[in-house]
């Protein structure tokens, strides 16, 4: 029968990727304020949550999200280009078009769902794609379902984006440079200012999954694009909120134009139920208590 066989496939992959040390098994965790973890019934300090400023925890920003919820229920009850646009989801981007320095901005379910339906509404076959060699997979795989050409340099080395874009720019018609602002394994950042110049004398778009940069990195914590003296001209600057604002969801503060394109375009917006109201509300009250306690951010 077929589930036996779909069955026997995946036990044969299983042992294959035990055999690898490779198989991944989800762990029970019930996090509480700060660094505190219970696993087994054991207290642990955790070394490995991104709510880089407990922000999840504080309770101006619960209390946002159980008035929300109270008032508007537990989900948005569609896609956003049917009736799950809510209004606060407006007001969200807005606060982050307006943090970032940039005209628009537009709100997806997740980080990684944002990169899935950015770069493939940007780029298609006979364009070019150079990803750091570090870059998050959800740019990855953005990039592979987008059809273009791939090519990877080596991590923060700009010699080689160089050399790339000398050997490859001129036979694409549009050239995409993509690379997390901030590496979430080394905590180490791109030279962002230095690759927007690159890309910019190339005719290229620099997009940055700043995931770990917002709250984090950068005047009063706006992220990787404004780690210098002055703001990078980074024209795609993606990120989420789930890390450092402590809620859930991506987004992407660029154009007004290349918004408009996101929201008519990508896929993973139009077939995607909007996020809860109460999770916006969240975030809101998150960037509102950053943006007032720029210390906290800074200590």
């Amino acid at each position: 029968m077929a589930k036996d066989t779909l069955d026997q496939f995946a036990k044969a992959k299983l042992d294959a990727l035990e055999a690898q040390a490779l198989r991944r098994r989800l762990v029970e965790t019930d996090r509480r304020e700060g660094a505190i973890a219970f696993r087994d019934g054991r207290r642990l300090i955790s070394f490995c949550c991104n709510d880089y400023l407990n922000l999840s925890q504080n309770e101006e920003v619960k209390r946002a999200a159980i008035e929300a919820t109270e008032k508007y229920g537990t989900g948005s009850g569609a896609s956003r280009l049917v009736s799950g646009n809510h209004p606060l989801f407006r007001e969200l981007e807005r606060r982050l078009a307006d943090w970032k320095q940039a005209e628009d901005c537009v709100v997806f379910g997740s980080g990684y769902m944002a990169n899935m339906g950015i770069v493939p509404t940007l780029m298609r076959e006979g364009d070019l794609i150079l990803a750091d060699e570090l870059s998050h997979a959800c740019l990855l795989s953005g990039s592979k379902l987008s059809g273009a050409r791939i090519e990877i340099f080596r991590h923060n080395d700009m010699d080689h984006l160089r050399a790339l874009l000398a050997a490859h720019r001129n036979a694409a018609q549009h050239c995409l440079v993509v690379t997390d602002g901030i590496f979430s394994m080394d905590g180490d950042a791109a030279p962002v200012a230095e690759m927007a110049d690159i890309a910019a004398s190339h005719d290229a778009w620099l997009m940055t999954d700043d995931a770990h940069g917002i709250g984090v990195v950068g005047h009063e914590g706006r992220g990787s694009s404004f780690m210098g003296k002055t703001k990078a001209d980074v024209p795609l600057q993606m990120g989420t909120l789930s890390k450092a604002v402590g809620a859930y969801g991506g987004y992407l503060c660029a154009s007004r134009a290349v918004c408009d394109l996101i929201r008519t375009r990508a896929r993973t917006l139009i077939y995607s139920t909007g996020l809860p109201p109460g999770t916006a509300a969240a975030a809101i009250a998150a960037l509102d208590f950053m943006r007032a306690n720029p210390d906290y951010c800074r200590r």
